[in-house]
């Protein structure tokens, strides 16, 4: 079995992307910008932001955070987020979720210029995604996508299983397979006979947020298996994948953690990147 190393993958594709932030500063005088928004001091927001920060750094990107108390007023935070969209120097800009209850995320996500939302989640980024557009893809079915087409380049034909619905991660990981002529079948924790439906996949990506939902008997042999899933369990964190059932029958599969997590920020900075790219073409 190969166990597919996120943290390796992740610093190859920093690597690729210093290179090609050093050929943009050449070419343009300039460096891609990314700008994160910050509201509140939840702990694990905190970290990832920080996190996100090292690496903008690391591959030579200009790196921002604006950090809002908990109390900021919902109008503070879309007129800034106004003033970021009509700065040139500004290419990528991201919120950070969960936002305080007082706060619209949807009204937030729509603020942002859908050729600024690294995120991939303004609706019309959306809409192109679904549609085979070009556009920017949500990071973490990105990081997945990127992870499975280093195991199997050819994914022409293949029967992929999406275990999970959320606009974050299963519909457009959905919508990059069926990019690459997938058979896709979308299931969910309210799917009849979910293990005879995972059975049919060549390639399982599982993000439904059931820890170790996924057994080794739900897998059929030489399956490609990409564990979504982060849950905090009284044994640590484990994934929606089995990872000692699923390790026996898979062809590859994704640790929990150092898996999918990695990825996520990479194809943070690789949206960032794309974002001022496509500016530049404006």
């Amino acid at each position: 079995m190969i166990l597919i190393d996120g943290k390796k993958a992740a610093a190859e594709l920093r690597e690729e992307l210093k290179k090609e932030v050093a050929e943009l500063k050449n070419k343009h005088n300039k460096v891609p910008g990314l700008t994160v928004i910050l509201i509140g001091e939840l702990a694990p927001s905190k970290i990832y932001v920080k996190n996100k920060e090292k690496s903008a750094i690391e591959v030579g990107l200009k790196s921002e955070i604006i950090r809002y108390p908990e109390t900021v007023e919902e109008k503070t935070v879309l007129e800034k987020i106004d003033e970021l969209n009509n700065d040139d120097a500004v290419s990528g800009i991201l919120v950070q979720l969960p936002l305080p209850k007082h706060i619209d995320k949807q009204k937030v996500i729509e603020a942002i210029s859908p050729g600024k939302d690294v995120d991939g989640f303004h609706p019309m980024n959306v809409g192109n995604l679904s549609s085979g557009y070009d556009s920017s893809v949500p990071c973490t079915p990105l990081g997945c996508y990127l992870l499975i087409k280093k195991i199997e380049p050819n994914l022409s034909g293949k029967k992929a299983v999406v275990v999970g619905r959320s606009n974050l991660n299963g519909k457009p990981m959905t919508q990059l397979l069926l990019k690459e002529n997938c058979t896709v079948t979308i299931t969910h924790s309210k799917t009849d006979d979910l293990k005879g439906e995972c059975l049919k996949g060549d390639i399982i990506v599982a993000a439904v947020g059931i820890p170790e939902l996924v057994k080794g008997n739900w897998v059929k042999k030489d399956a490609i298996v990409i564990d979504v899933g982060i849950n905090k369990t009284e044994k640590g964190i484990v994934g929606d994948v089995d990872f000692d059932e699923v390790s026996k029958v898979a062809k590859a599969l994704t640790p929990v953690p150092g898996g999918v997590g990695p990825m996520t920020i990479a194809c943070l900075l690789k949206n960032t990147i794309e974002c001022f790219k496509r500016s530049q073409k404006n």
